[in-house]
Order: structure tokens, then sequence, then C-alpha cells
């Protein structure tokens, strides 16, 4: 975890200091390796510190609270920054941040149980980021260049499935998978990763098209666009921790199902009235329901995998789901950002986007009742 911290301030300091673009992109590119070290990490932490089911529920939903701030103030922050200072200064405000980060880590945390027989999956890894590249560059690629008919995109997508199909082979062979396959012998331990991918495709899919529709469609700025989704923001902040008040007395199957069908709802409400000048209030309003039903789902989902690995596997839980729903996030902005096409097609494209969310949204919501109502479940 404080690796991750100093490796996320360091690549921030030198993004900071860029003297162009290749060098820019590398050190986003290390950044993101700080960044994708912490997350998993932090759960795991969190996990060890707190052992009583009430606690770690109400730990895990002040954890997504803390993201959610970090979502609504991220777009707003920066826009204040790059207006009134310049574009570096977004990097180097990372770096004091990196620091108290370190420091509280120090000062606050308790370490974890180490395990001296795990190695780094390197064959792994790289069938991963492979699949995972080729994935998301073929639906961008097919959907706003080249068409999803391309001899080049079919032969990404062949690529994709080659790779996905290592990756899993390289998985059940090796002594210290980057992903234990055994994990998902587990049911609610495989419907909460599949309801984080779905959610993640369909929130941050949604996001992303619908900041390009506020901008070239709604004619907004990009402050003013950080600004129309800090109500949405806000209502995940208080969503988060209802769901962790609910959960000790309620358990984790209930806030999961509420919240999915809320973001259901909220797609549903904006489709019809999509369209050029569109009133605010009635895209806020949707918007309010959506984060509404992320709000819930996100710390119940996390709580209820946590309680299926023991202490010493919640790094590798931890790990897996952040995965999933990494990928479920690249997946959404690479799928619904083809629907805008190379027309800038933004009312269709944003309509499509709103269909497939309810889509996928509602077998989701079976797997949700998928997870026990109990509270004594079988660890891996």
């Amino acid at each position: 975890f404080t690796a991750g911290f100093a490796i996320f301030g360091l690549a921030s300091l030198g993004c900071g200091l860029s003297t162009g673009l290749t060098m820019l992109i590398a050190l986003r590119a290390i950044q993101g390796i700080g960044g994708a070290i912490l997350v998993p990490c932090s759960l795991a932490l969190l996990n060890h510190n707190f052992t009583e089911d009430a606690e770690r529920d109400r730990a895990v939903s002040i954890w997504a609270a803390g993201a959610a701030v970090a979502l609504a103030a991220g777009p707003v922050v920066g826009g204040v920054l790059i207006a009134s200072i310049g574009w570096r200064s977004i990097f180097f405000v990372n770096v004091p941040l990196a620091a108290i980060g370190v420091w509280m880590v120090w000062r606050h945390s308790e370490e974890t149980a180490q395990s001296s027989d795990r190695g780094l999956d390197l064959p792994g890894q790289f069938f991963a980021v492979v699949a995972l590249a080729i994935l998301a560059a073929s639906m961008i690629e097919g959907g706003s260049t080249f068409g999803w008919a391309h001899p080049l995109i079919l032969s990404g997508f062949g690529v994709f499935l080659a790779a996905a199909a290592a990756f899993v082979v390289v998985e059940s062979k090796t002594s210290s998978p980057m992903l234990p396959l055994q994990v998902f012998q587990n049911r609610t331990f495989t419907a909460a990763t599949v309801i984080g991918w779905i959610i993640n495709v369909a929130f941050y899919g949604l996001i992303f098209v619908l900041s390009l529709f506020f901008q070239r469609t709604q004619k907004y700025n990009a402050l003013h666009t950080g600004l129309a989704f800090l109500p949405m923001t806000g209502i995940v902040l208080a969503a988060n921790l209802a769901s962790g008040w609910l959960m000790p007395s309620r358990g984790a199957r209930l806030p999961m199902l509420a919240g999915q069908v809320l973001m259901i709802g909220g797609c549903a409400g904006l489709l019809p009235g999509v369209k050029a000048g569109i009133p605010y209030s009635h895209i806020s309003a949707q918007l309010l329901l959506i984060g509404t039903g992320i709000g819930l789902t996100v710390p119940a989902m996390t709580s209820a995998l946590l309680e299926t690995v023991e202490k010493s596997q919640s790094g590798v839980a931890s790990g897996v789901l952040n995965a999933a729903r990494q990928a479920g996030s690249v997946v959404g902005v690479a799928l619904f950002g083809s629907f805008i096409g190379p027309k800038n097609q933004m009312v269709t494209g944003l309509r499509i986007s709103l269909i497939i969310s309810c889509a996928i949204l509602m077998p989701s919501c079976l797997l949700a009742l998928r997870i026990p109502r109990d509270r004594n479940r079988s660890r891996i």
C-alpha cells in the first residue's frame, strides 16, 4: 500500500514536469500502476483491521463514500486548477496527498499477514493486459473508425479471445496465480464479482457518454460539466453510508438488489427525454436515482465478497473485485463511446447506451438474489 502511494506520488511529480506528450503518457501509465496497487491493498487493510461484520460493513461504506467524494471533487478541483494555475498543477497536487497517505498508513494501520510462498505471476499479468488492451482498442476503433466488420477489428477480437484463453490456462497451472480460479467456486464471490463488472460497465460508460453529451450537445464547458455531476456524486456518498447502516440488520442482498433496481429506473426514466436542449433538471433527477443505486450497491457488494475469504486471502479477493470493476469501466467506456460514431451521433449513442445499461442490469438483479440472507457463509 505504501509502495502504491510512493509510485503514484513520484509519477505525478514526473507528469507535472513532463516536457513532451510521450513522456507524459509513459508517466501516466506508471501513475496508473500506483493507483492499481492502492485500491485492492486498501480493502485488504480494511478487512484485516475490522474483523466484526457490522464494523466491516460500516468501514466499507465509509471507504466507498470516500471514493464518491473523490469522484465529485476531481473534475471540479481539476477544472479550477487548470483554469487558475495550469494543467501541470493537477499532477503536482497529488504529491503532498501521497505523502500524507504514506504517513497515515505508517501511523494508523496494522500490517497484514505475509506469505513467502507467493510469487509474481508475470505470464498471467501479460495475457490479462493484452486481452483488456486489445478488447478496448477493438471496441473503440470498431465503433468510431473502421466498422465492426473490418478485418482489423475482427482480428482484434480474435486476439482478445486467444489472450483470454491463454490467461485462463496459465492461471489454472501456475503455483502462484494472479487470479486463483478456485475462488469462483463460492457463489457469493462469483455473484459479487460479476455484479461489480456489470455496474461499472453501465455506470462509467454512461458517465463518459454523458460528459460528452453535456459538452458537445448542451455546450457546457469542462467546469460546468463537472458541476453537473455534483448532485449525483453527493447522493452516492449518502447512499454509501446508508448501505453500511442497512447491512448489519438486513444483510447485503437487500441494498444490492434495491440499488440496481434504482439504477434501472434512472436509466429508463432518462431514456424518453434524451434530446438536444433537454432541461438539466430532468437529467439531474434521473442521475440522482442512478447515484443512489450505485451508492447502495457498491458497499454491500464489497462487504459480501470480503466475507467469503479468510483474512490471508483478502488481498487476492480485493484484487479480483477491483480488476473486474476496472475491466468493466474499460469495456463500458469503449463500448458506449463507440455508439457515438464518427459522425458524433450523441443523442442516438446516449439512447443506445441507456438501453444496454437497463438490459445488463436486469440479469444482475437476479445475481443479487444469489447472495445468501444470513452472514454465516462458507469461506474460501
